[in-house]
């Protein structure tokens, strides 16, 4: 397999690795915070959307700002570590890296000084040229502006790389910089709302991988 664009990009939550039922409950420990309904897996993926505000707003049914939100996150997060070790890669994971013929980096919008050692632990730190994620202290954001300046630290351009991701949020990333994405239907986003955006869609990272390949 050879690939007209050389390098890929990994999403990591809900991509790599397998956090779909720990996010949903993460995410409803946040909504209970505040006296809000759950949501149910299934709802999740349909509704979820970036800036996660907006979504946490649209299930909520009122106005999410700064401050409320960086509380409701700082709550999710407190619930999504507690419950991280349960979580496993992606069924295919290792053999889908493993198929790909270029360079291969990592970019996630989890906080960076944690993400590292959890890809450590999983033992695929020499499978990257670079990992990066979250530099800041409330997440939710899109991830254009990361992915652009992973990307420049990587001294490449957008137009040599394909993202592998599971939102609608990472295509409009790759699209920023001229790249191109494939999105798997395994994690956050339901697999309707993937395939209605017109990118590529894979039910497997193994499938994922294949279609990457043959993008230009």
């Amino acid at each position: 397999m050879t690939s007209a664009r050389p390098h890929l990009v990994w999403d990591w939550n809900g991509t790599l690795l397998n956090d779909l039922d720990l996010v949903v409950a993460a995410t409803n420990a946040a909504f209970a915070s505040v006296g809000g309904p759950a949501v149910t897996a299934d709802e999740h993926r349909v509704r979820f959307r970036r800036p996660i505000a907006d979504y946490y707003a649209g299930v909520l049914g009122r106005a999410v700002d700064d401050e409320a939100f960086g509380e409701l996150d700082r709550i999710f997060h407190d619930a999504y570590r507690s419950g991280l070790t349960t979580c496993t890669l992606a069924d295919d994971a290792a053999a889908a890296m493993s198929t790909w013929p270029g360079s291969q980096s990592l970019l996630s919008m989890w906080f960076h000084d944690e993400l590292v050692p959890a890809v450590h632990s999983y033992g695929l730190t020499g499978r990257f040229a670079r990992v990066d994620g979250l530099r800041a202290t409330v997440g939710g954001d899109r991830k254009a502006e990361s992915l652009a300046k992973h990307l420049s630290e990587l001294g490449l351009d957008g137009r040599a790389v394909v993202l592998i991701g599971d939102s609608i949020d990472d295509a409009d990333a790759a699209e920023s910089v001229g790249g191109r994405a494939v999105l798997y239907t395994g994690g956050f986003t339901d697999a309707t709302r993937l395939r209605a955006s017109g990118h590529p869609v894979a039910d497997t990272l193994t499938e994922a991988v294949a279609l990457a390949a043959t993008l230009r």
